[in-house]
């Protein structure tokens, strides 16, 4: 029986991008919005603007990894840009439980790379080189794993 006496924590996760399976140290960005419609008719006797649902906007997902010799493949994901076709590719990213089981799933679909920025380089750093890729997406669907 799950503790719900806690909430789950946000360290242990996996992601599923459709590359080799290269461990992702940060996941940023899963966000929906809508925006709001505001009408009024001339004759209503309220003085104020009713609000309706309007269209979606999905946030751009910020994925981090380290830095490996000999990985090239953010850089071919990227480079598959030509005019106005492009790799989709869905991902799904999914919170772990001890047991490395997932626990809540988020599956993200037609994914492509808007923005690719390489790891900064410091003489005195002493951390790890971390790439960062930010991909558009057409929406996503979170599950529950029981």
């Amino acid at each position: 029986m799950p503790n719900t006496d806690f909430p789950i924590p946000k360290f242990h996760f996996s992601v599923e991008w459709g590359g080799t399976k290269i461990a992702f140290t940060e996941v940023s960005g899963l966000n929906k919005e809508m925006d709001v419609i505001e009408h009024r008719v001339g004759s209503s006797p309220e003085f104020f603007k009713k609000k309706m649902p309007g269209l979606q906007k999905l946030g751009n997902i910020s994925l981090k990894r380290g830095v490996f010799a000999g990985d090239n493949e953010f850089y071919q994901w990227y480079n598959t840009v030509a005019m106005n076709t492009v790799e989709r590719r869905n991902i799904t990213i999914s919170l772990l439980n001890e047991a490395h089981a997932p626990v809540v799933v988020w599956k993200v679909k037609d994914c492509f790379i808007v923005s690719l920025k390489c790891s900064d380089m410091k003489s005195d750093a002493n951390e790890a080189a971390i790439d960062t890729v930010e991909i558009a997406n057409h929406g996503f669907t979170m599950e529950h794993v029981a």
